[in-house]
């Protein structure tokens, strides 16, 4: 049985634009693109495992605009 602190490799390709947005990300997170993919598959699994979901419901709700009201100004 293998420990829980042990660490897997996983061989992951990315899109040269994603991996640039990640590394954005990371670097204003003060981590490494490794680390903050780490750290976002971490947040989805604690999300999944609390709610059995890995994003909100309302994510794909269209937004809530009172357009009878809207003043162009």
């Amino acid at each position: 049985m293998q420990e829980k602190n042990t660490k897997k490799q996983v061989p992951l390709r990315l899109s040269g634009r994603l991996y640039n947005d990640l590394a954005r990300w990371a670097e204003s997170d003060f981590r490494s693109v490794n680390g903050q993919i780490e750290y976002l598959l971490t947040e989805c699994v604690k999300q999944w495992k609390k709610s059995g979901k890995y994003v909100s419901e309302e994510i794909d709700a269209p937004p809530d605009f009172d357009i009878e009201n809207f003043d162009e100004g």
